[in-house]
């Protein structure tokens, strides 16, 4: 029994909240597939942009989730990417982090068609089980029925921080204060918006990552998964 491990690990968390990294580095522990949804929503976005459509507009941004192709495949390059998204069968994987998609990402992903489209093709692979799934509604909406919900959180502060940090990593410029405003816009949206709102699943295990380094949140993690015992 205390060999068993959760088939499904759901990670949520706001924007920045260390989501991705976490969710990464406990799928490799694991041998499990690592799922970040976000991705998705972030290239529907790019591609909302690359052909100058109204982000607001919701019957054109659901068409267009109908109709793009998105892949999400392991990381294969030696960029620091966790995971490689193709668009249509173009690598856009840094190209959906630019400033521009951060601006509208919560637009996009707040239409119930969207996310709707998006939702089932996210429940699907995580119906495959032996995954890690991250996002900010996994819990209570993707995978309901998850074994273990995890929700990791963060000042908007500290999350503007690292922001920041990552994109000055990858050589380009950032204002501290536009990406601390833009992330409490991005919070505001997600739980607020009527469908699937950013919120804990109430059987999820909050995380507070303040005080963390990454390290103590990936021990914290771990012992989560790995004293795991079943429903």
């Amino acid at each position: 029994m205390g060999k068993e491990k959760p088939a499904t690990i759901a990670i949520d968390g706001p924007a920045a909240s260390g989501k991705s990294t976490i969710g990464y580095l406990l799928a490799k522990r694991l041998g499990y597939l690592y799922f970040d949804t976000g991705a998705m929503y972030r290239a529907l976005t790019w591609a909302a942009l690359e052909q100058n459509l109204d982000t607001k507009d919701q019957e054109a941004m659901t068409e267009l989730a109908r109709s793009v192709e998105i892949e999400i495949r392991p990381g294969n390059a030696k960029d620091g990417r966790h995971y490689t998204v193709l668009l249509n069968g173009k690598d856009v994987t840094w190209a959906i982090r630019r400033p521009e998609v951060d601006g509208q990402v919560s637009v996009v992903s707040a239409h119930p068609g969207v996310r709707q489209i998006m939702s089932q093709r996210q429940r699907e692979i995580g119906k495959r089980g032996r995954t890690v799934m991250v996002g900010r509604d996994i819990g209570t909406v993707v995978l309901p029925d998850a074994d273990l919900k995890i929700y990791l959180d963060a000042s908007p502060e500290v999350r503007a921080r690292r922001r920041l940090m990552q994109i000055e990593s990858r050589g380009e410029k950032a204002d501290s204060q536009q990406i601390l405003e833009e992330m409490r816009r991005r919070d505001r949206i997600d739980s607020q918006r009527q469908l699937a709102p950013l919120k804990p699943a109430e059987d999820a295990v909050i995380v507070d990552t303040d005080p963390l380094t990454l390290g103590q949140v990936m021990e914290k993690v771990i012992g989560l998964a790995e004293g795991w015992r079943g429903k």
